[in-house]
């Protein structure tokens, strides 16, 4: 590309600047078609300026803008990010980590052919489930299992297959909004089913839900609440009491939410295997908060019912791949045999402070006085334990540079950083800060602190 003694240039044709180095990169992590596109698009934009036509455009200006632009794509892929948070199970950055142990153990049946629907013994057309629905049904004590693409669908799948036409009856209390705006009255409307209120926000009865019993009542749904917690002057139902005296045709189904089950770090919340020994029909949940597994929903209880929905229409666009079951499985099967590998991010957590605590000690040492060792707390997130905060460690940043600013350069570092602040001061809570990138933060943080 040419330019005068001032550096100015005429604009160039699109694939005369593709072959410009420095958007080589760009080119192998984008394509060369969205490079191309952002390139037109940035040309277009800079012929709209007012003092184009007289005073033109220095390469380094049009080069600059070109990488601003490619930059500002590229950040928007999906990328691997260091999580300072605080937040283990965190929404925004991709929830629960699949640990790698389970990642590597099913590669082989992601990369290449598997048996996801042949039976083995027979050479026939099989289900998709594997051994997923027995795995399940060993952790909870349910008669039968299926998995869908998120604890929403679950939701949605019971409610029109079970209820659709009918009456489902709700506490006031536990009508939520999660995030994204799903609502359950109106996940409830959409899938056909009509709501029924009981009780009130802080109090509802087992004589609340068994009053508002009609014929045309399908299903007693009880809502897990997962992103608040209600204080005071507050009373539930003995589930086993609405199960024991519930009439036959009414299903009690219940949204357990977090995933919890053989947990023991989580004082205050019920597993699903306790409402499926209380008589509810179905229990659902994620597959991935405190589980640890893929992001997936899961179903189970009474073997008929899982079955009716399993022939759902819906239940074909909300059915998981390959990876979900593969990754689910293995999970399952470690963490029935007890092993490390079988724990979600949320467990390793909440019982491992000496272990955070190490990792903030020797980040701290590495870093000398550019930052301050603090007591923290984590809580896991994700919609599960709203009001549960466990013990963690974090360090404060010490450098003269407003937070905001700090905050952009961490999110700017070749492995980026999210960290938070607090009193206006930038801090790196441990708890979900995994081993493994200890040695890169650690290089990141020295390089930035010039330490």
């Amino acid at each position: 590309m040419s330019a005068d003694p001032k550096g100015i240039v005429r604009l160039p044709q699109v694939e005369q600047l593709l072959q410009e180095p420095f958007l080589a990169p760009y080119i192998r992590r984008l394509s060369r078609p969205l490079v191309t596109d952002v390139i037109r698009k940035t040309l277009g934009k800079i012929r709209q300026r007012d003092n184009f036509r007289t005073e033109g455009i220095s390469q380094d200006a049009l080069f600059s803008s070109l990488e601003s632009a490619c930059l500002f794509l590229l950040n928007q892929r999906h990328a691997r990010v260091i999580n300072g948070t605080g937040t283990v199970v965190h929404t925004n950055l991709g929830r629960s980590p699949i640990d790698p142990a389970l990642w590597d153990s099913v590669a082989d049946v992601n990369t290449g052919y598997c048996n996801l629907e042949i039976k083995l013994s027979d050479g026939k057309r099989g289900q998709r489930k594997g051994i997923v629905s027995q795995l399940i049904g060993s952790l909870t004590g349910a008669e039968d299992a299926l998995v869908v693409n998120n604890n929403a669908a679950s939701v949605y799948l019971l409610l029109n297959e079970l209820a659709r036409g009918k009456e489902v009856i709700v506490s006031r209390g536990e009508q939520i909004q999660i995030g994204g705006g799903f609502r359950i009255p109106d996940i409830l409307a959409l899938a056909g089913a009509k709501l029924i209120e009981v009780g009130t926000t802080n109090i509802t009865t087992a004589d609340d839900y068994l009053n508002a019993v009609t014929e045309n009542t399908a299903m007693i749904l009880m809502v897990h609440c997962s992103n608040f917690v209600v204080r005071g002057f507050t009373e539930s139902p003995d589930i086993k009491d609405v199960a024991r005296r519930l009439p036959e045709h009414v299903i009690l189904a219940v949204d357990q939410g977090s995933g919890l089950s053989t947990e023991r770090f989580a004082a205050n919340e019920n597993p699903s295997s306790h409402y499926l020994r209380a008589g509810a029909d179905l229990v659902c949940f994620s597959g991935d908060k405190i589980l640890g597994g893929p992001q997936s929903g899961i179903i189970c209880g009474k073997k008929e019912l899982v079955k009716q929905l399993e022939k759902n229409p819906m239940m074909r666009a909300f059915r998981p791949g390959r990876m979900v079951y593969s990754i689910l499985e293995e999970l399952l099967v470690r963490k029935l045999n007890r092993t490390p590998e079988g724990q979600g991010v949320a467990e390793k957590a909440a019982t491992g402070q000496q272990q955070i605590q190490q990792r903030a000690e020797q980040l701290a040492a590495a870093l000398g006085d550019k930052v301050k060792l603090l007591p923290s707390q984590m809580l896991v997130g994700g919609g599960t334990l709203p009001d549960e905060f466990f013990p963690s460690w974090s360090l404060e940043l010490q450098i003269d540079k407003p937070a905001e600013k700090i905050m952009a350069d961490l999110r700017d570092m070749p492995l980026p950083v999210i960290g938070i602040i607090r009193n206006d001061r930038v801090q790196l809570n441990m708890a979900g800060i995994l081993p493994r990138e200890l040695p890169v933060l650690t290089e990141q943080l020295r390089s930035y602190l010039g330490v």
